[in-house]
């Protein structure tokens, strides 16, 4: 496993635990507001258990494997990325959340996109 597939696993990891176990924690976190959204605990445990599993994945995969769970994770991320610029568009989010959720979706998938041109195994 290269170094960028090393920290989407434990970025990945770490988030979706976080999240999973402190929703309105990590809501507030990244800008969102718990108290007027009473689902986003709910919302926010089905993005930290498919963090968890993306991570658990590509922690496992082994040759050809690995570029599927990074394909798949970058799909994610992008979609992850578009929801946060959608929900800015319809006014769901504020500015500072939107940043906060879009960036961390980017980073995410420019640590995909590494870790696919850093292993041919994947490409």
């Amino acid at each position: 496993m290269n170094q960028p597939e090393q920290g989407l696993v434990g970025l990945r990891a770490a988030l979706g635990a976080g999240v999973w176990v402190a929703p309105r924690l990590a809501g507030r976190l990244f800008g969102l507001d718990p108290k007027g959204n009473p689902q986003l605990p709910y919302v926010g445990r089905l993005f930290g258990v498919r963090d968890i599993a993306l991570a658990y994945g590509l922690a496992t995969a082994t040759g050809s494997e690995r570029a599927v769970w990074l394909r798949v994770g970058l799909a994610c991320d992008l979609a992850d990325a578009a929801a946060g610029v959608l929900g800015r568009r319809s006014g769901a989010l504020p500015k500072l959340a939107t940043v906060l959720v879009t960036g961390t979706a980017i980073g995410a998938a420019g640590l995909g996109v590494a870790a696919m041109l850093g292993d041919d195994d994947s490409a």
